[in-house]
């Protein structure tokens, strides 16, 4: 799940990783100026400059006057995510460029990225769509195929990882376990597209966005917590294990469904990055397992392949940035390479066994492919 997973011990050191990612936000070169929508996100607010605007590509300035850590999204009226921007910090800017279509949205800040945020109604105008080049629609076109490709391979994945469980076999479950969840990470924006498919299946115990009050905790962490820290499988794991089976065949069967746009794709490559610097990097996603770098590869891997796809209309209208992805991405997955042995293997270095100094190696990689993700959205629709 890609909210924040901050405990309290682990908040001060993903601070620097959250303050390089949102602060690369600001030097984004999206189209802005009066035809972007400003919002003002705060402690107990979300003001937005308009109400009603025109459909097509709009942009959404977004500042934190808040205290708090915060993300912005653009939803559709049954709480269906179009788009998003998170780990926006206290006193730091951010643009989010999105294509929507005439219609009701919704634009809600959520402090502290969690609960339902502060919502305001508004409403795209206008019968016509933004026109894509036959290179825009080839990328909408193969992106799909590859989601749902990965969602298909995750279910016999998962099948191995639940049927170890449902057996006992505690061995072969941790075996199974972190390559069940490879597909999954990839392609983790879309899957947040599908409300409650997500915090079913991916939510942490604890930390900010996580579980709240009187909510079940399901999914691949609670089983986790049971392999790795409780050593133990009983009937109630047994039960997780179905659930897990059947929400993630859930999810398969509504993959096909998500809408995707050029933009969403440039965006999700982004909140990717975003998922690494605050639940990877920290150590905080697989705290009791240590597969934290098999999701840190998924997740670049899925941004990677968003940028691959957009990569012939951004290289026609900011040949600089492409050139800078392609160096950030080589470099990162470079530096991934070192901690394991196989390059065509999953099996990396449990993290518990990467020191500080190396997991701040890593956290500056990703700050350093961040910043130039962050204008790949704008580059598509200039």
């Amino acid at each position: 799940m890609r909210p924040v997973r901050l405990s309290v011990v682990t908040a001060a050191a993903a601070a620097a990783a959250l303050t390089a990612v949102t602060g690369c936000a600001e030097k984004s070169d999206a189209k802005g100026g009066e035809g972007a929508i400003a919002v003002t996100a705060k402690d107990d607010s979300c003001e937005v400059s308009k109400k009603e605007f025109p459909a097509g590509h709009i942009q959404l300035d977004i500042e934190n006057k808040g205290s708090k850590v915060t993300e912005v999204y653009i939803l559709f009226p049954d709480d269906r995510i179009v788009t998003e921007r998170e780990n926006i910090g206290p006193g730091t800017k951010a643009k989010l460029t999105a294509e929507v279509k005439a219609g009701d949205y919704e634009i809600a800040c959520k402090p502290g990225m969690r609960g339902d945020g502060i919502r305001q109604q508004v409403k795209a105008t206008g019968g016509t769509v933004t026109k894509r080049s036959p290179e825009m629609d080839k990328a909408v076109a193969a992106y799909r195929t590859y989601v749902q490709q990965q969602a298909d391979e995750t279910l016999p994945k998962v099948k191995v990882f639940t049927d170890a469980v449902r057996a006992g076999d505690i061995e072969a479950a941790k075996k199974a376990y972190a390559d069940s969840r490879i597909g999954w990470e990839r392609t983790e924006p879309v899957a947040e597209s599908f409300g409650d498919i997500d915090p079913k299946v991916d939510l942490r115990e604890d930390g900010i966005g996580d579980l709240e009050k009187g909510q079940e905790w399901t999914g691949w962490h609670r089983l986790e917590k049971a392999l790795w820290q409780d050593k133990k499988l009983g009937p109630e794991t047994k039960k997780l294990a179905d659930t897990l089976d059947k929400d993630l065949a859930d999810w398969v069967k509504k993959v096909g469904t998500a809408e995707i746009t050029p933009t969403s794709m440039a965006n999700g490559a982004k909140e990717l990055l975003d998922e690494v610097a605050t639940g990877k990097v920290t150590g905080e996603e697989e705290r009791y397992s240590h597969t934290d770098l098999v999701d840190f590869k998924a997740n670049v891997e899925g941004a990677q392949k968003s940028f691959e796809l957009l990569k012939p209309v951004a290289a026609k209208n900011d040949p600089k940035l492409v050139a800078e992805l392609d160096k950030q991405f080589a470099a990162l997955n470079t530096l991934l390479d070192k901690y394991r042995t196989d390059k065509g293997s999953y099996v990396f270095t449990s993290y518990d066994k990467v020191t500080e100094p190396q997991r701040k190696e890593l956290s500056d990689g990703v700050n350093a492919l961040a910043e130039p993700l962050s204008k790949l959205a704008a580059a598509v629709v200039k």
